[in-house]
């Protein structure tokens, strides 16, 4: 038998596509397949000289980098397994993965370095720090190029690897206690990008532009299927959304994937830059639900094609896509966006349920909320060092996401909200996403979320956080009339607060466990 290992997917682009741009890094500077490929090996040789075996773990803490990329088949020849930490946590937060992850090396971007310097002693398995981007090495690091160059660019002799071998474990957000490892195989990673790349219709005619982060569920998928395919791709450091529209521009990028809050401000920069990007675009959005007001924006006023896809760490992540069948000719205007703005279809190789408090799927009546589970060959194999968690959270195969949603009559999905976001008030359910998408149809309005108030009549009550858009001005009182206005009153915030800017989470979703706190 075969096994699906991800180095297939840059052994492919290197064959057919040698001498194809592949990357164009953060310095602006191509590299062929076969540049890319001949760095690779000599990354895993490099790995192998500091100790590095088959199932060790080595983290990377860095942004959408050439370093970061090649990391992942450098690693993958080798048999070690990526630990990727998010770039916006705390040096705490890393000491706590790097000890529980026992990771053995740690690859490090020169501009994050400072994070992890003070927390170096207390570092209880990592024997090596390699900092890219540094001019030279020291006696704490080595400077990642100088290093580099000095191993040997011949094909590396690769570990004998499974397809159930782990590939990586990546670190779910800590929003209730510590954060749990979520533990990957390379044949769950290679079976969602084979299932994909058909969804998301990836070919050689693409250029990516990174902009998700790869620490982010491995970019979704994307260094995966958009290498298989000898794609271009452009790294995309910062989510600068002007450097974001000028590089679209430069590179005739055709794609790119973020998060909700990242396209709103690219559109706000589109329309204040009136950029010339002719190309067809396709955008990508997963991370929270986007208004549908989003949807239209894009599609009628900018010609950006709206992709929506949903998924969690914990399966790879992607599960369900929303895109407009050859039965859905009817859906036009209105209906049209919001079935776009759905989660929508289960994807090839996912099966998605969503069901009540005794396990039986709710009715298709586009109303009936329930908890959406998932089960397929992207799940998790479970949680690192954490087998309680992982029963808890996987049960007779079903992935139990923790996201309430509905299903239509076409068995489109629809998330509604996150368990533990839904709103109680009065005994009546209420969605902060729907709440949200009202807001964000408001003209000065920015960005939105919606969380529970305590309240001792009711038990809890809507509050908005609201950050407006420059040059606009609003009280709390107009905005709660406009509220009720487009909503039963039941729904309706009674308190409003302003924010100059919502805090989120370095793919740009927002964290509400922060807001809550707040109000």
């Amino acid at each position: 038998m075969t096994e699906m290992i991800l180095t297939d997917f840059l052994d492919r682009a290197v064959r057919v596509y040698g001498e194809k741009k592949a990357i164009i890094d953060q310095n602006d500077q191509a590299y062929t397949y076969t540049e890319i490929n001949d760095r690779v090996n000599q990354l895993s040789h490099g790995l192998s000289a500091l100790g590095i075996q088959k199932g060790d773990r080595v983290a990377y803490l860095a942004p959408n980098t050439l370093e970061m990329f090649e990391g992942f088949y450098g690693m993958f020849q080798v048999g070690a397994i990526m630990v990727s930490l998010n770039t916006r946590l705390k040096s705490d937060d890393y000491l706590y993965i790097l000890n529980h992850s026992e990771s053995k090396a740690l690859f490090v971007d020169h501009e994050l370095y400072d994070l992890i310097a003070p927390i170096l002693p207390k570092l209880e398995t990592v024997q090596s720090v390699v900092v890219h981007g540094a001019e030279r090495s020291s006696g704490s690091y080595f400077a990642y190029d100088s290093w580099l160059q000095s191993q040997e660019s011949a094909p590396y002799s690769r570990a004998d690897l499974s397809e159930n071998d782990l590939c990586s474990i990546l670190y779910t957000s800590g929003t209730t206690g510590k954060p749990k490892g979520v533990m990957l195989t390379h044949r769950s990673n290679y079976l969602h990008a084979l299932s994909t790349m058909h969804h998301l219709q990836v070919t050689d005619q693409d250029t990516l532009l990174h902009v998700l982060p790869m620490f982010h569920v491995n970019g979704w998928g994307s260094p995966f299927y958009y290498t298989a395919n000898g794609a271009t791709q452009v790294m995309q450091k910062k989510t600068d959304p002007s450097e974001i529209l000028e590089r679209m521009e430069r590179y005739d990028v055709s794609v790119m994937h973020m998060a909700p809050t990242v396209l709103g401000s690219l559109i706000d920069q589109y329309k204040a830059e009136k950029r010339n990007i002719t190309q067809d675009v396709r955008v990508v959005i997963a991370g929270a639900a986007p208004p549908q007001a989003f949807v239209k924006t894009l599609e009628e006023e900018i010609g950006f094609t709206f992709i929506q896809v949903y998924g969690m760490t914990e399966s790879s992540p992607l599960s369900l896509i929303s895109y407009l069948s050859s039965e859905d000719d009817d859906l036009v205007g209105d209906r049209y966006y919001e079935a776009k703005a759905k989660q929508g279809f289960e994807m090839i190789g996912s099966k998605v349920r969503v069901i009540n408090d005794e396990g039986k799927s709710v009715p298709t009546d586009g109303k009936t909320v329930g908890e959406l589970v998932v089960k397929g060959h992207g799940v998790m194999k479970g949680y690192w060092k954490n087998d309680e968690e992982t029963a808890r959270t996987i049960r007779d195969g079903w992935l139990y996401t923790g996201d309430m949603a509905t299903v239509d009559d076409r068995h489109r999905v629809q998330v509604v909200d996150r368990k533990k976001d839904i709103i109680i008030s009065g005994g009546e359910n209420i969605s902060s996403i729907e709440v949200e998408s009202v807001f964000y149809d408001h003209s000065s309005v920015k960005e939105a979320a919606i969380v529970a108030k305590p309240d001792e009549k009711w038990g809890e009550t809507p509050h908005a956080i609201l950050v407006l858009r420059e040059g606009h001005q609003a009280t709390e009182q107009e905005m709660i009339d406009y509220a009720r206005s487009k909503l039963a009153h039941f729904k309706c915030p009674r308190y409003v607060t302003f924010m100059d800017e919502l805090p989120k989470t370095a793919s740009g979703k927002i964290q509400k466990v922060y807001l809550r706190d707040l109000v």
